[in-house]
């Protein structure tokens, strides 16, 4: 069988070789506890101080205003839940967002809907891009904070994420967006685009699961998740995980020094598989494909007459790994949201297959997929019942 060929990037990255070597002397010698005194303890603090500066400048913000965390979810969590528990005994008691973002976006707005908040979820339009009408109209005096994601981690689409954090910020509201499978794809600087939290998730950009950051404008004033330390400001009591903040940092600095070269290369790479794919399959349907603007590594594709699961495993059995959607959905039978909010009819969602391009992604790669998705297509449809 030929080498096999992993396209779901947007699931998650192959931790990178020097991300590896830097955080390898903090599993060994330099195994100190950074809220220690003693020599240890000081160059434990030196090293996740150095960590924040160096994530902090890929995005033009100040090293305090870095928090470092688990991943992306907990960062969501902590910037929606955060921003409302401080705010909401002001008068200000809605949160608005839109139905097509992470889960953990709006598992952190429902839990605050549990705990009293008015949850508004804004107008998408057919080509997976917030309405910026809709997003104005609701985001009115009363709002805490409003979330969007920048690029979305199903279809690709970029969102207008710097005219929404305006409107927001004119209504006194904080915009949070969640950036996890932006960094790397899109220009991102907090000198310019005027959010007040932000999340990165080190798995997606060659760091190791399990680390992840929050940015958090200076004066933003979050409440915290857990109780019990000092760590992080405030924000994220509990030992800093020293080897993986560094890990993150490097993970950002080889992610922002690559992304226009890399960008470029990967956005080939997605024309040339959606051409293929249209070519052997015309009644194909590439979700998000009539949007402004699209992040380069995402293509999520339809194809009538099939559904995702059996083309998975196809696809698997042939060598090639993709998914069906957000990998935190991964296990459940429910259908994309994402597509369904989109308005997708009914069989394209069930047979929606992401295809998601990386470091691991080249020319005759994308081409064999061409080949292989098209022939298990046309068996697909051949053994379907009529």
């Amino acid at each position: 069988m030929p080498e096999p060929i992993y396209l779901d990037h947007a699931a998650t990255t192959p931790v990178r070789p020097e991300v590896l070597e830097a955080m390898a002397p903090f599993y060994g010698p330099r195994f100190g506890n950074p809220s220690s005194l003693h020599r240890w303890g000081r160059e434990a603090r030196t090293a996740l101080d150095e960590a924040r500066e160096r994530l902090a400048a890929c995005i033009g913000a100040r090293s305090d205003e870095m928090c470092f965390t688990s991943g992306g979810t907990e960062a969501d969590n902590l910037a929606i839940l955060g921003a409302w528990r401080a705010r909401h005994q002001d008068g200000r008691n809605a949160i608005v967002s839109d139905p097509i973002e992470h889960k953990a976006v709006l598992g952190a707005v429902h839990q605050a809907v549990r705990e009293g908040a008015e949850e508004r979820l804004c107008r998408v339009t057919p080509a997976g891009v917030v309405d910026t009408g809709s997003f104005d109209e609701l985001t009115r005096s009363d709002v805490a904070v409003a979330s969007v994601m920048w690029v979305n981690n199903e279809i690709g689409t970029v969102q207008p994420v710097e005219e929404l954090a305006k409107i927001a910020k004119a209504r006194g509201a904080l915009f949070h967006t969640d950036a996890v499978q932006a960094f790397g794809k899109v220009e991102i600087d907090a000198r310019r685009v005027m959010f007040d939290a932000l999340v990165v998730s080190g798995h997606k950009i060659g760091a190791p699961k399990g680390c992840g950051a929050i940015f958090v404008r200076r004066g933003t004033v979050l409440e915290s998740l857990f109780h019990g330390g000092t760590q992080e400001r405030g924000k994220r009591p509990g030992t800093e995980n020293v080897a993986a903040a560094v890990g993150l940092a490097k993970a950002a600095e080889l992610a922002c020094s690559e992304r226009v070269g890399e960008g470029a290369r990967l956005g080939t790479l997605r024309e040339r598989l959606e051409r293929g794919i249209r070519e052997r399959i015309p009644d194909a349907v590439i979700h998000g494909a009539n949007a402004p603007h699209r992040a380069p590594h995402i293509v999520n594709v339809s194809v009538p007459g099939t559904d995702s699961e059996s083309m998975l495993m196809a696809l698997d059995l042939q060598g090639i790994g993709c998914s069906a959607g957000s990998a935190c959905q991964s296990g459940t039978s429910s259908p994309s949201h994402v597509l369904s909010a989109i308005g997708a009819q009914r069989d394209l969602v069930n047979s929606a297959i992401r295809m998601s391009l990386g470091s691991m992604s080249d020319e005759q790669s994308v081409d064999r997929v061409i080949e292989v998705f098209a022939r298990l297509v046309d068996k697909a449809r051949r053994m379907a019942p009529v």
